[in-house]
Parts: C-alpha cells; sequence; structure tokens
C-alpha cells in the first residue's frame, strides 16, 4: 500500500458547548479531532491516501475514535491502544463568532506517551509526505519519538510538511514552545503557520513571515492562513494573497486550519511538481481550493466531522 501523506501526531475528543444553564455549566457535544487527524481528513475525502501514527487509551472515546478514522478511510495500523493512560480531551469554548478557546485533559493524555519503539515505520517508507505538528513535541516520549521519525522521514527523501499549531496552554514554557516551532520549520518542506502564530515567533506581517520561513528556515513553500481573511502564499519565485470566500456563517472554526493544510496538501500532491516549481497559478488555485475547503467547515461542528465533500468545495470554488 503506498499513502500520500503519512502523519504523527495527537488523535483527541474534542468537547463543544452546545448550552449552558442557568449557573454556568456548559452541555457538551463530543466531536472527533487533533489537528493530524483533521489535516488527514481532508486529505482522503480529497482524493489521498493516508495513515496516522498516533495513540489513543483503550477506553471508549479511543475505540470511538479508531472507528472514525477506519470510516472515513485513513489507514489506522500505526494507531497504538494503551490501557495505562486515557485517550486525550480536549474542551473547546466558543464565543459568538464561532472562534475557540482550549482546556486540555492530558495529564498526561495517551498521544504523549507514543514511542518512537511502537511506531509503525512501514508507513513512513510507504508515503510520499510526512506530515507532524507541535503538539508532539510538548511533552517526551512522543518529542522523541517525532524528532526521530522526522529524521527516518528525511534520511528516506519523503516531503516533510509542518503546522506549528500553537496551544499555549500545553505549554509549561513559551520560549521552549517557540524554540520547538522553529525546529520543526527547519525540517520541513512545507509549512502551514497563523498569523497569529507568524506574530508570537517574529512580530511580523504575514508576508514577512513567509520570507522567514523561506530564508531563514529553509522551507520551500508556506502558507499563512489569516483567518476570515484568506491566505498569503509564497515558494519564492510566486507569492500572493486568496481571499476566503464571502457569505460564511461560522458557528465553530475547530480544524479549520486542519482541513486548510489537508486541503492544500491535497492539491500540491496531485500536481506531481516539487513545492518549490509549482506556478503562482497554480498555487493560487490550490489555495483558492483550500480557503474554501477551510471556510465551509466552519459552517459544521467539529473537525473530522465537519470536512465537506469535494464536489461542494469546488461549486464555492467556481
Amino acid at each position: 500500500m503506498r499513502y500520500d501523506v503519512t502523519a504523527i501526531g495527537e488523535l483527541l475528543i474534542d468537547f463543544a458547548c452546545v448550552s449552558t444553564d442557568g449557573t454556568g455549566y456548559p452541555t457538551l457535544a463530543a466531536h472527533p479531532g487533533g489537528a493530524p487527524g483533521n489535516l488527514l481528513a481532508a486529505l482522503t475525502a480529497y482524493g489521498c491516501q493516508t495513515a496516522l501514527l498516533s495513540k489513543v487509551g483503550a477506553d471508549a472515546f479511543g475505540d470511538l475514535l479508531l472507528d472514525t478514522l477506519a470510516r472515513a478511510g485513513i489507514e489506522t495500523a500505526g494507531i497504538v491502544s494503551d490501557s495505562d493512560c486515557f485517550t486525550t480531551l480536549a474542551f473547546v469554548t466558543l464565543d459568538s463568532t464561532g472562534n475557540r478557546t482550549f482546556s486540555f485533559a492530558r495529564k498526561p493524555g495517551a498521544d504523549t506517551r507514543l514511542c518512537y519503539e511502537e511506531l509503525n515505520l512501514r508507513l513512513i517508507d510507504d508515503c510520499r509526505d510526512f506530515h507532524f505538528g507541535t503538539l508532539s513535541l510538548t511533552d517526551d516520549p512522543v518529542r522523541t519519538a517525532t524528532q526521530r521519525a522526522v529524521a527516518y522521514a528525511r534520511a528516506q527523501g519523503k516531503l516533510i510538511s509542518f503546522d506549528p499549531n500553537l496551544r499555549k496552554p500545553l505549554w509549561k514554557d513559551l520560549d521552549e514552545a517557540k524554540r520547538q516551532m522553529l525546529w520543526g520549520a527547519a525540517q520541513a518542506d512545507i509549512v502551514k503557520i497563523s498569523d497569529e502564530e507568524v506574530d508570537f515567533l517574529w512580530g511580523c506581517t504575514p508576508k514577512e513571515g513567509a520570507e522567514r520561513l523561506l530564508w531563514d528556515c529553509g522551507v520551500k513553500l508556506a502558507f499563512v492562513t489569516l483567518g476570515p481573511k484568506g491566505c498569503w502564499f509564497s515558494n519564492g519565485s510566486a507569492s500572493g494573497r486568496v481571499d476566503t470566500p464571502s457569505g460564511i456563517r461560522p458557528v465553530d472554526t475547530t480544524g479549520a486550519g486542519d482541513i486548510f493544510g489537508g486541503s492544500v496538501l491535497s492539491r500540491i500532491l496531485k500536481t506531481g511538481k516539487a513545492p518549490e516549481e509549482l506556478s503562482e497559478a497554480e498555487l493560487r488555485q490550490a489555495t483558492r481550493f483550500a480557503c474554501c475547503a477551510a471556510g465551509l467547515s466552519t459552517q459544521r461542528y467539529g473537525g473530522i466531522s465537519s470536512v465537506v465533500p469535494e464536489s461542494e468545495v469546488w461549486a464555492a470554488v467556481d
């Protein structure tokens, strides 16, 4: 079996508030999520073969997540079930515009306990692109597992994609978060980063952030997402900005950045070209597709469950 993308990282349950009683206690709805799972769900929905390296608890939520990924068409042979720890949980609070803040039950969560020796390296051997993010760099042993997996993938000549995906509550030290984000960028060919993360790292504009990624970190293709304002893209020879479609009414932005990442990666891989060889027209089309997919996803709840069919995305693109 050949995979377009194999990812490593967290698989978890997002709990979103659907109502609040008179004393302020919320009624929560559970949704499958985790940045790598959201990204792979979008990739799979848009025609790619995918696999995940992760760990869940041997519990009801872990079983639900494994079933969800299998039904989405994501290879689950690399997901370990561990009876000694619980599946990670994230509690998402939404404001009136659908923007969210996170609280995590992850002390430790199963995803942080993944060891390098537990990795199914065949899933890296058989992939075109290896993807990772910083939530698997916050704690050991998963930090070491991720670093060694990235080194292994690079030694195998794989394309490397990276999402900094900053979640401040998960870091004991924000200076360490910055160091790990920059380490991750320095390993990658393709980086999807948000304007807020650019500001955290360098305190500069999205355009300047893309240039820092390209020239300081050695990235070949950078996407800086701008929330409802779209995305700035650059591969050194071509750059530009694409707007999010008008008329979007967000109810939940959970996973939108991940879905952007999976969507744009699906288009890049379909070209068969190296990231630095893509033309402005090709990058603009890929970014437009991803902006539409991410925007439409915010009109649904959850991460994995909010990926819209490809036909709906193309209708929005056109």
